[in-house]
């Protein structure tokens, strides 16, 4: 198995290649069998990037005060097989 087609972009890629996708499909040329697949990706583009928001706010979550008003940050293992 490649491990390019099986890793997960970055929130970034994944949200820029949603905007596209988004775009294209409000503009109403495309035929019906590509805007399925286009409704596909991006409903997979889109779980990628809750999953990502999901773990950015969990480690924000980690964040804590120590006694002297200084900030420790605690990794977070998120426990998803990414």
């Amino acid at each position: 198995m490649d491990p390019d087609k099986t890793a997960k972009p970055s929130f970034e890629t994944a949200l820029a290649r949603l905007e596209t996708i988004v775009d294209a499909m409000e503009q109403g040329e495309v035929p019906l069998a590509d805007l399925l697949a286009k409704y596909e990706e991006g409903t997979k583009l889109l779980k990628v990037c809750e999953a990502r928001l999901k773990d950015a706010e969990l480690k924000i979550e980690k964040l804590k005060k120590t006694k002297d008003g200084g900030v420790v940050f605690e990794p977070f293992e998120s426990g998803r097989g990414e």
